[in-house]
């Protein structure tokens, strides 16, 4: 079970209330300070995410936790979709997101919509493929959010999930820890209007259920064919799995 982490250390709201709050405060600033702090790494990994969803020619995609629209509209590039959702908690990251659709004129095929990953207004067995970028671990019920992913994916619909992990091996963990716990904080300081979120993104990091963990959670609510590939020597994990 993932250990919760909130982005403050108030007591009121939950995490789903306080992660909602941290990214309409820090939505204008989210994209240049992730190229930045992953020094431009993310995008790489993005579109492997993208080369595992177009290898399924998948009609309907369904990308969760999408902030600002950089893997839908990836994926709208890439593949053949008709039809896209890009699905948000924070209307701030949402707004952003909706202009950059507008702007690549993939309005017809992309619609960027304001929920709750943990009650998707979809129907069962609806999307065929479903992705989550750096989102999974801002969930306030880790399974309960899977299983909802699990629910609206057609039978042999493929999960992919991008996020962040903590390499294993010397010097790549010693120099992540260093990287994570003071730098990463440091620029968010520097650079953030909110000064406690980057805290809290690199804590959460450390703090989520990474690598066989993870595999084993995703099991445990249903889905088969789970691997895990990792980058930059674990750095990030992607995981694919299949209902």
């Amino acid at each position: 079970m993932a250990q919760e982490v909130k982005p403050y250390n108030e007591e009121d709201g939950g995490k789903k209330e306080q992660v909602t709050r941290m990214f309409d405060t820090i939505s204008g600033e989210y994209d240049g300070l992730n190229r930045m702090i992953s020094l431009g790494l993310d995008q790489k990994w993005r579109a492997n995410v993208v080369d595992m969803i177009a290898a399924t020619h998948p009609d309907t995609i369904l990308d969760i936790a999408t902030g600002t629209g950089d893997l839908v509209i990836q994926m709208a590039q890439k593949t053949d979709a008709k039809k896209l959702i890009g699905l948000d908690i924070s209307s701030g990251m949402l707004e952003i997101g909706k202009l950059k659709v507008t702007k690549e004129d993939l309005d017809s095929r992309i619609e960027m919509i304001l929920g709750d990953s943990e009650n998707l207004q979809l129907d069962d067995d609806c999307i065929d493929a479903v992705t989550v970028s750096y989102g999974v671990r801002n969930f306030e019920d880790l399974e309960k959010g899977l299983s909802e992913i699990r629910r609206v994916l057609k039978p042999g619909g493929i999960l992919v999930i991008l996020e962040t992990s903590v390499p294993e091996k010397f010097p790549f963990k010693q120099g992540y820890f260093f990287y994570s716990k003071l730098i990463v904080p440091a620029l968010g300081k520097l650079f953030s209007k909110d000064k406690i979120a980057y805290g809290y993104l690199s804590e959460s990091a450390s703090k989520f259920p990474y690598g066989e963990r993870f595999n084993n959670i995703l099991k445990k609510v249903g889905f088969n064919n789970v691997n895990h590939y990792l980058q930059f020597h674990g750095a990030s994990t992607i995981y694919k799995a299949i209902k």
